[in-house]
C-alpha cells in the first residue's frame, strides 16, 4: 500500500431512513359491506451500519465518502400490507476502528473483530396502521401513526492499527530497515528524518509456519505528545500493540537518555503504554567491535528497567535471537 492511501482519520455524516407512515384505509369489496379498518404500518427506516472487515487495513474508501444515509421505510397500503424496510446503509471498516461522536468526541464503539456489526444510526420506526386501533366503540378509525424520523449524527472514525509488536524510536533510527529485513514489507528507506509518513505493517514469519505482525510507526522526537514532529499523530497505533520493541542507533550519544525520552512520550501520551511489554534493541551494531560493545553493556546492565539486544540489520546480526525474544514476550502467559 502507497503512504498516500493511508488514511487512518475520517469525520462522517450519518442519516438513517425514515420510518413508513401506516395506513389509515378501510376495507371496500363489492359484496363486503362495512369492510371496516385494513391499513397496514409502515417499514421501518434503514440503519446505517459499521461492519468490521479483517480485509481492510485503511479507512481510504472513506476519503471522499463524508455523507451516507440510509433508505427510508416504504408506507403501509391496503389490506394490512406492511411496508417495505428501507435499504440498511453498510460501511466496512478495518479493525481497530474507534468510533467517535464528532461534537462531544465520546467513544460511541470500537469494531475488533471480523464481520461485527455496529448501528451507528438507527432507522425510524415505522407507524402504526388503522385496524391497530379499532375497537368495540370504534370499529371503523380513520387515522394511523406517522413513521418515527430516522437519525442524524456527525462521527468520526479513528484507526488504531492491530499488531503484535510496535516499532519506537527516533527518526531514522533504522526502524523501517529492521520492517523490510524481517518481514515482506517494502517501506521506504533512506538516509534523512522522517523518511516514513504512515505506519508500515508487515508480518514476521516464525519457526514452525508461525507468525506474528510488526507496525513501523512514524518517528517520535521529543515533545511529540504535544504535537511536534510528526509523530504524536500515530501514537495512537501504539496504543493497540501488545510488546513495544524500541530501537536505538548504537551511535547514539546516550542509549539511556532516547530510551527515556521516548519513554517519557508515551507515558504523557497515554500512561497505560508503561504497562506494556518491552524490549530494546540497539541497532546498527555491526559498528561496534567487541570492546565497545563490552562498554555499553556495562553502562546499561541493570539501569534500563527492559530487556535489550545489540542488532544489525544490514548485516543480518542478532535477528534470529530478536524474533526469538519477541515471540516469547508475545507468547508467555502460554510458554
Amino acid at each position: 500500500m502507497t503512504e498516500g492511501n493511508f488514511v487512518d482519520y475520517v469525520k462522517i455524516h450519518v442519516s438513517s431512513g425514515n420510518g413508513g407512515k401506516g395506513s389509515a384505509h378501510l376495507h371496500r369489496e363489492k359484496y363486503v359491506a362495512k369492510g371496516g379498518p385494513d391499513g397496514g404500518d409502515g417499514g421501518r427506516g434503514g440503519h446505517v451500519i459499521l461492519r468490521g472487515n479483517k480485509n481492510l487495513w485503511t479507512l481510504f474508501h472513506l476519503k471522499f465518502k463524508r455523507h451516507v444515509k440510509a433508505g427510508h421505510g416504504e408506507h403501509g397500503s391496503k389490506q394490512r400490507s406492511t411496508g417495505a424496510d428501507g435499504q440498511d446503509e453498510i460501511i466496512d471498516v478495518p479493525l481497530g476502528t474507534v468510533i467517535r461522536d464528532t461534537e462531544t468526541q465520546e467513544v460511541l464503539h470500537e469494531i475488533t473483530e471480523d464481520g461485527q456489526e455496529i448501528v451507528v444510526a438507527e432507522g425510524g420506526k415505522g407507524g402504526l396502521g388503522n385496524w391497530h386501533f379499532k375497537s368495540s366503540t370504534n370499529q371503523t378509525p380513520r387515522y394511523a401513526q406517522p413513521g418515527i424520523p430516522g437519525e442524524e449524527h456527525d462521527v468520526t472514525l479513528e484507526l488504531k492499527i492491530l499488531a503484535d509488536v510496535g516499532l519506537v524510536g527516533f527518526p531514522n533510527a533504522g526502524k523501517s530497515t529492521l520492517l523490510s529485513v524481517i518481514t515482506a514489507a517494502k517501506p521506504k528507506i533512506a538516509d534523512y528524518e522522517f523518511t516514513t509518513l504512515k505506519p508500515n505493517l508487515g508480518i514476521v514469519e516464525y519457526r514452525d509456519f508461525k507468525t506474528f505482525v510488526v507496525a513501523d510507526i512514524p518517528g517520535i522526537i521529543e515533545g511529540a505528545a504535544e504535537g511536534k514532529g510528526i509523530g504524536h499523530r500515530f501514537l495512537r497505533h501504539i496504543e493497540r500493540n501488545s510488546t513495544l520493541l524500541f530501537l536505538i542507533p548504537a551511535d547514539a550519544k546516550d542509549i539511556k537518555k532516547q530510551y527515556e525520552i521516548l519513554l517519557d512520550e508515551l507515558r504523557r501520551y497515554n500512561p497505560e503504554m508503561l504497562d506494556k511489554d518491552r524490549l530494546i534493541a540497539i541497532s546498527k551494531s555491526d559498528m561496534l567491535d567487541s570492546e565497545l560493545k563490552a562498554e555499553i553493556k556495562k553502562e546499561l546492565d541493570g539501569s534500563l528497567g527492559a530487556p535489550y539486544i545489540f542488532i544489525s540489520s544490514v548485516a543480518q546480526q542478532g535477528l534470529t535471537e530478536l524474533k526469538d525474544k519477541l515471540w516469547e514476550m508475545l507468547n508467555k502467559e502460554t510458554v
